[in-house]
């Protein structure tokens, strides 16, 4: 899953596809398929930064950075494109304009969130956030980190199958760096594997995040190698998605890290 952040803001790479402070859909276009070239299937497309510490955008500001991209793509390119929002409006909206997933940090919590995305008969992803953007990174507390991000994303599950979706079209993503310290991201790396219980598809999101620059001391344009070890890790422990910047790079390190997980005893 290729990252296209059509906003000004975003943490590592807000304000890239701006040219004299407007969304170029050219440019968007360009680099989404770029990621494409470079080994991508999915494209998620996100019109508000969700970087700590991050205000809410205005949904009008954010449907008019999303819609006209997601449109120029649905037109021009051969993808299947994710909309990352929490806005039921969007999701409605972008549905019709041929978006395949509904990708969402606040896990359909918004009003009228869950009875839209029921109502587009699209996949969901749900993550995982304690608090929200604005807040998230204060003060991260758990006593038992995996067990209770497992059970929210449980929750999360039934409640979707509740509303009409059917558990084949939900994706959870344990929220890496969304109300989290470094020791709790790198709990939730390790024991990943544990989502599996959950019988749903694990969708794994460390590009360039604080975790890596935290540990590593490096600045988020520096932080692809530490992030292509998590990467190996996460694909090792189940994760099938992985949503990333740098789509070459993980592209390879996917492949040869299912390629060593697919040789048998005695080949």
């Amino acid at each position: 899953m290729g990252i296209l952040n059509v906003t000004p803001d975003s943490f590592s790479d807000g304000g890239h596809l701006y040219s004299q402070s407007t969304l170029s859909l050219d440019k968007a276009v360009k680099h989404a398929e770029q990621m494409l070239a470079d080994g991508a299937s999915i494209i998620d497309i996100g019109g508000e930064s969700t970087r700590p510490g991050a205000a809410e955008v205005s949904l009008q500001e954010e449907m008019d950075r999303v819609l006209p991209v997601l449109e120029r793509l649905s037109a021009e390119v051969d993808v299947v494109t994710s909309i990352d929002t929490s806005s039921p409006e969007l999701m409605r909206e972008a549905a019709q304009l041929g978006a395949g997933i509904i990708n969402d940090v606040r896990a359909l919590g918004r009003e009228g969130a869950l009875e839209a995305a029921a109502a587009t008969g699209l996949p969901v992803c749900v993550m995982h956030m304690q608090g929200s953007p604005a807040t998230m990174q204060r003060a991260p507390s758990y006593d038992d980190v995996v067990a209770e991000v497992l059970d929210f994303l449980r929750q999360q599950v039934e409640r979707c199958a509740a509303a009409g979706i059917d558990r084949s079209q939900v994706i959870v993503d344990p929220g890496f760096g969304f109300g989290k310290t470094l020791e709790h991201n790198l709990l939730l790396l390790q024991q990943m594997d544990r989502l599996l219980e959950l019988g749903v598809p694990v969708l794994s999101g460390t590009s360039r995040k604080s975790m890596i620059g935290n540990l590593l001391n490096r600045e988020p344009d520096q932080r692809l190698a530490g992030g292509l070890a998590t990467v190996v890790l996460a694909v090792e422990r189940g994760a099938r998605i992985i949503r990333v910047h740098d789509v070459a790079a993980t592209v390879d390190a996917v492949r040869m890290t299912e390629a060593v997980l697919a040789q048998s005893v005695g080949n």
